[in-house]
Formats: C-alpha cells, structure tokens, sequence
C-alpha cells in the first residue's frame, strides 16, 4: 500500500472515531426548540390524564367483582394451593425415600 493510500485510511478511521465519539455529546432531535408544537407542550397534554398527588379517585359506581365471583375464585385459589403443597410433599418424600434407599459411602 502506498504512503498517500495509509494516510487517506488513517485520515477516515480519524474522522469516523471523531464523528462517533462526538455524536454521544449531541441531544436528541426532539429536544430541539424549531419546528412545529414543542416538546413541553406535548407533556402539558398528557400531564391532564393523571390526578394530583393528593386527590383521590372517582368512587365506581359498580363493584369490581361481586361476592358470589369473589367467593368462587377464592375456593379456587385454596384448591390450587393445596394441590401444589401436596404434590411438593410427595416429591420430598420421594427423594427423601431415594436418599434413604442409596448406599452411604465409608469414610
């Protein structure tokens, strides 16, 4: 490679590093203050949908579930924890038992 072709590739591998270490320093497009409706605007809007800190919401004018419902997924709840303790007492037990079924290697 001749000396004129080794500078022009360290002149680009120059202004590439450049280019990319000051591209991390720039701001994001959308926090530029041109172009149409700015970005504060935007959040002023959307700002609207949450309540204040201190203000409670509205009271609902239905129940979430009624007691009839909540009864029955709470049944199912119980059920589905009892079978998930019984079967992990019977993988406990059926290791305990393989263990108890190994021979113990002497010391």
């Amino acid at each position: 490679m001749s000396g004129a072709g080794v500078n022009g590739a360290l002149a680009g591998a120059a202004l590439l590093l450049i280019t990319l270490s000051l591209g991390g320093c720039s701001t994001s497009i959308a926090d530029l203050p041109f172009g149409g409706a700015s970005s504060s605007d935007a959040h002023a809007k959307d700002g609207a949908a949450y309540l204040p800190v201190n203000q409670l919401p509205p009271a609902r004018d239905e129940a979430a579930m009624d007691p009839a419902e909540r009864a029955k997924v709470q049944k199912e709840l119980v059920a589905a924890r009892e079978r998930q303790a019984s079967a992990v007492a019977a993988k406990d037990q059926a290791q305990a038992k393989d263990q108890a079924a190994q021979p113990q290697a002497p010391k």
